[in-house]
């Protein structure tokens, strides 16, 4: 009887998902032992490190799945700690076969969309409108990771609620990133002793930081993955086009004509490195200031436009003008 019973209670587990690798329990080696004897299941789960943050979570999924074995009247469980060889072995899985050191998204077979969010001056509104689109496509079903690439003005994971947060390493080169609102993400600010610390990297150790946040994270598999670039043109935008050539990049700017001048220089770079441009977002375009009100060009008018028609030219392919963001008087209440 007792044998029938733990047949399924172990296909039970089989639905308990690790919140952070997304893959069955079982299959990431993670049941140590299972028995049972008068109504209550005894599960040992190996973490992958001491002080795993979603021990608790795990137990609760236990839980949950072993509700639906009647047999099944109290659940206890135990943990130990994955050895070298076991957290080895959990990277290979994780990584499907292959080799380490490789940026998954570069690959052919890769189905993620890489869009590189740029901008040709600081101020754009950049870094938000990269945490409000992933918020978007992740409410709408799909699997979005951010890599926070301004490694010297990371805000990233002030604006989706991870200050402060850490990545959980399985070992000494791969890492999970944390997650928040179904967004998975990486960034500069999670490696660094303390949060208000100085970056000062030159041109090679930016492109090394970029490869390592790309291929040591284990991100799942997305269906997008959105970098949140530093303003400008320099070694991160060369970097990401080299190590993701198939990467498309969104050009940020805001309504000032002037501006148009300056979004361009940030497209004209990917144009060089044979990156494919999705379009221009304008941020801060005109609005009201009051409702029904006559509409304010705080910024003036029309840089979206421009700078879609600038890269449009420059690339001999349309460049659409994707959006145009107004101002919203309620955020200012």
């Amino acid at each position: 009887m007792s044998e029938s019973v733990i047949d399924l209670i172990n296909l039970a587990l089989n639905k308990v998902i690790d919140p952070e690798l997304h893959k069955p329990l079982p299959e990431l080696g993670m049941v140590k032992s299972v028995a049972f004897k008068d109504g209550i299941a005894q599960i040992e789960i190996y973490l992958t490190i001491s002080g795993c943050p979603m021990k608790d979570r795990i137990f609760t999924e236990i839980q949950k799945a072993l509700a639906d074995v009647p047999e099944v009247t109290e659940v206890g469980v135990k943990y130990d700690v994955m050895n070298e060889a076991q957290r080895e072995n959990v990277k290979k899985i994780i990584r499907g076969g292959a080799p380490e050191r490789v940026i998954t998204f570069a690959q052919p077979s890769s189905l993620t969309r890489v869009f590189g969010i740029a901008s040709g001056k600081g101020g754009v509104g950049k870094s938000s409108l990269t945490a409000n689109l992933a918020v978007a496509l992740a409410q709408r079903g799909q699997t979005v990771g951010i890599l926070d690439a301004d490694v010297y003005g990371h805000s990233i994971p002030r604006l989706l609620g991870l200050l402060g947060a850490r990545p959980t390493a399985i070992d000494s080169t791969t890492f999970i990133p944390p997650e928040n609102y179904g967004i998975r993400v990486a960034s500069m600010e999670m490696f660094k002793p303390e949060r208000d610390d100085a970056v000062a990297y030159r041109g090679p150790m930016l492109h090394k930081v970029l490869e390592q946040l790309l291929a040591d994270a284990y991100w799942g598999d997305l269906d997008f993955l959105l970098l949140d670039l530093p303003p400008g043109t320099g070694d991160v935008a060369i970097s990401l086009g080299q190590l993701i050539p198939s990467s498309e990049i969104i050009v940020i700017t805001t309504p000032q004509v002037a501006a148009a001048e300056v979004a361009e220089r940030a497209g004209r770079i990917a144009h060089q490195l044979k990156q494919h441009i999705a379009g221009v977002v304008e941020n801060m375009s005109p609005a009201p200031l009051i409702p029904g009100g006559p509409v304010v060009e705080l910024f003036g008018s029309g840089g979206g436009a421009e700078s879609a028609r600038r890269l449009s030219l420059l690339t001999g392919f349309d460049v659409p003008l994707l959006a145009q963001i107004p101002f919203d008087s309620r955020l200012g209440a």
